[in-house]
């Protein structure tokens, strides 16, 4: 197999392609523009494999991304690359619809030019799987689930620019026959995960003593996915998934963020304990941010049924797998705190 995947130097990519090399033996040319969120320490355990290339590209520049698809001859892109951190959304929205939205659109003209050029058994053997976050369909309340029916309903800059680009990479398979399967996970964690996010923020804030932020009470539930079982459903679904299909992922494993957050102190505490006593006591709850949105929890019964796909991790391994990792590679977050993000507070919704 061989595959174009974009943002591959992101969270969510970059596991995908370590995934994809090392267990599934795919050849993978990854492309990706090295925003700030960017990093190819993220793949160094498989940058001397020769079945991983890497180009630098904006997926915006239509003529490199055409160049790439002549020269590797894909069977098929996963597309991931995407401004992803709503706070960042609020901040500075338009850099957002250009790349998740713009940045879909020329993927999916260029993969179209090249997928009806191919012979008819490489062009019955390709796809193109656009992969997407369950924050396309709004907040729910207490109770319920979001299902692959579920009605768009975006409440962010961030998760409109998503559903937008949803849309199209549908659209494309209906207007033009386009191998299209879309996939809209719910919230990741673990290795390699930038620190802007909750999880790794605080389990980076709590080792510096530096206090722990909580939007609001903290009442805020996700269902939280571990990134290595995400990685393997992306590429399960890019094989065996029906086209023009939607598959949502989710973990569940439904926590406050306030839970989340002790959960992480508890896991500090035994790990490594502190002279000054429980991370706990670090924990401050600040203003919440613009629009945030009380529940999120996916019904990923269509992916478990049709293809047989289990999340391997609960919340309670999957973080404590996490803070181990964190604890053990300094090498990989040392540099992104000292030189691109420390910690400060973002999303206000006051930047013009």
């Amino acid at each position: 197999m061989k595959i174009i995947v974009t943002g591959g130097a992101g969270f969510i990519g970059s596991a995908v392609i370590r995934y994809a090399v090392k267990t599934l033996g795919w050849n993978v040319l990854n492309i990706d523009k090295l925003t700030y969120a960017g990093n190819l320490s993220s793949l160094r355990e498989i940058e001397q494999n020769p079945l991983y290339s890497f180009r630098q590209i904006d997926i915006c520049d239509v003529g490199a991304v055409a160049k790439a698809f002549e020269d590797f001859q894909p069977d098929g892109m996963i597309h991931l690359a995407a401004e992803s951190h709503v706070d960042r959304s609020i901040d500075a929205p338009s850099a957002f619809i250009q790349t998740n939205v713009a940045g879909t659109c020329c993927l999916l003209e260029t993969a179209r030019s090249y997928w009806e050029q191919l012979p008819f058994q490489q062009k019955n053997k390709f796809r193109f799987h656009h992969v997407s976050t369950d924050e396309v369909y709004g907040s729910l309340g207490s109770i319920g689930l979001f299902t692959e029916k579920t009605a768009y309903d975006p409440r962010s800059p961030y998760s409109a620019s998503k559903a937008g680009s949803d849309h199209l990479a549908k659209s494309w398979f209906h207007t033009f026959g386009l191998p299209v399967v879309i996939t809209n996970c719910s919230n990741n964690y673990g290795p390699y995960h930038f620190p802007e996010k909750l999880i790794p923020l605080t389990i980076l804030n709590a080792l510096e003593r530096k206090p722990l932020p909580v939007y609001g009470k903290g009442e805020n539930i996700r269902d939280w996915l571990y990134v290595e079982d995400h990685a393997k459903a992306i590429t399960l679904v890019f094989q065996k998934g029906r086209v023009g299909e939607t598959y949502n992922v989710g973990g569940r494993n439904e926590r406050t963020n306030i839970d989340v957050v002790r959960t992480i102190c508890r896991v500090l505490d035994n790990l490594k304990p502190h002279s000054e006593g429980s991370y706990q006591n670090l924990i401050a709850f600040v203003a919440d941010r613009p629009g945030h949105d009380l529940r999120y929890a996916v019904d990923a019964t269509k992916l478990e049924t049709e293809l047989g796909w289990r999340a391997e991790e609960n919340f309670d391994t999957g973080i404590r797998k996490t803070v181990e990792w964190y604890l053990a590679n300094d090498w990989w977050w040392r540099p992104i705190r000292e030189t691109k993000y420390t910690g400060e507070r973002l999303g206000r919704g006051d930047k013009k």
